[in-house]
């Protein structure tokens, strides 16, 4: 979500220049942390948060925080443009992602080992992942953890045997595959066709008040969600532009 709400916050200032909003990455498990310890006034998260979360507001906070779902996103699986597997079953992906397949040539590929990329445990993408397709399961000793998803989207970029996920607004020099035989378009994302389909959340520990709340209605507004549109994001409205 970093890069999509640094975009969103750019544009809020230029519209209200008396307002200054500081956006921060490290992953959802870091922005649900800052939240609790009062260190910001709104986390983003891309998952939704854990029973033990909810507990730990409610005994430090005496709130289990209120969450606002901003667009809508999907865990795209992502593949180099020369790989000829274009198609996985969530059995499969859990598969190859636990290291129960190493090789493509066991999903109809050539005959090479598979190069395994994932995001780092504090992002709530790798979270997501890790319980919907992964059944919570660990995942592979032998995949490589990227912190950046810039750096895992251009390793796979250049390598015909990698293999990644992250969410669909990323499409420089990768191809996205289909799961299940559904591709992650904005069409099959809003009608819950693709089967790994997820919401974007703001999380605030109370009411939000002032310029925190006006900034998160105007996330709402047609023009900010045609915004979240362009970034390849799925708006939580219909925009049909």
């Amino acid at each position: 979500m970093l890069g999509l709400v640094e975009m969103l916050a750019r544009e809020y200032m230029k519209l209200n220049p008396n307002v200054a909003i500081y956006v921060d990455g490290g992953g959802s498990k870091n922005g649900i942390a800052s939240l609790r310890e009062n260190e910001v006034d709104i986390a983003m998260v891309s998952r939704l948060l854990t029973p033990d979360e909810i507990a730990m507001f409610a005994s430090e906070n005496q709130s289990i925080g209120l969450s606002y779902l901003i667009a809508k996103d999907a865990i795209s699986i992502y593949i180099n443009p020369a790989n000829p597997v274009k198609d996985f079953t969530v059995d499969e992906l859990r598969k190859i992602f636990t290291c129960r397949i190493n090789n493509w040539k066991e999903l109809g590929g050539n005959d090479h080992i598979i190069n395994l990329l994932i995001r780092n445990p504090n992002s709530g993408t790798y979270y997501y992942f890790q319980q919907i397709v992964l059944n919570g399961e660990p995942f592979c000793s032998a995949a490589t953890s990227e912190s950046n998803i810039n750096k895992l989207v251009a390793t796979i970029a250049k390598d015909k045997y990698a293999i990644g996920f992250g969410g669909i607004g990323f499409n420089e020099g990768i191809e996205h595959a289909k799961v299940n035989g559904v591709e992650p378009t904005e069409e099959n994302v809003r009608k819950d066709l693709y089967p790994l389909s997820r919401y974007l959340h703001f999380i605030t520990l109370k009411q939000p008040e002032g310029v925190v709340r006006n900034f998160i209605d105007w996330t709402f507004s047609h023009y900010a969600q045609s915004l979240i549109k362009q970034s390849g994001y799925v708006p939580i409205w219909n925009i049909t532009y």
